[in-house]
């Protein structure tokens, strides 16, 4: 009975990590979005390059374990239109 307490464990452990690791790059992809809206907004050149290099990086975790959801690739003329509604 043991070794299932430990196997049951040692699966929530690496989920609660896939978890954090999700975490945390949505975070930084929320933060690239920021910085991508801010540029925006001041009539400055912006790149979506590193928003997309996370979201990658985000929905292969999704891919390979299923436990965390996908997210969209930006585009700039998304960031372009979400500045627009958001001055409207």
């Amino acid at each position: 009975m043991a070794e299932v307490h430990k196997e049951i464990t040692k699966h929530s452990n690496r989920q609660h990590e896939i978890v954090k690791r999700f975490l945390h790059l949505e975070e930084k992809r929320e933060q690239a979005i920021d910085e991508a809206v801010m540029l925006c907004e001041k009539g400055l050149h912006f790149s979506v390059q590193t928003i997309n290099e996370i979201t990658k990086e985000m929905n292969e975790l999704a891919r390979t374990t299923g436990i965390v959801p996908q997210r969209k690739y930006v585009t700039k003329e998304m960031v372009k239109e979400y500045v627009s509604r958001k001055q409207s």
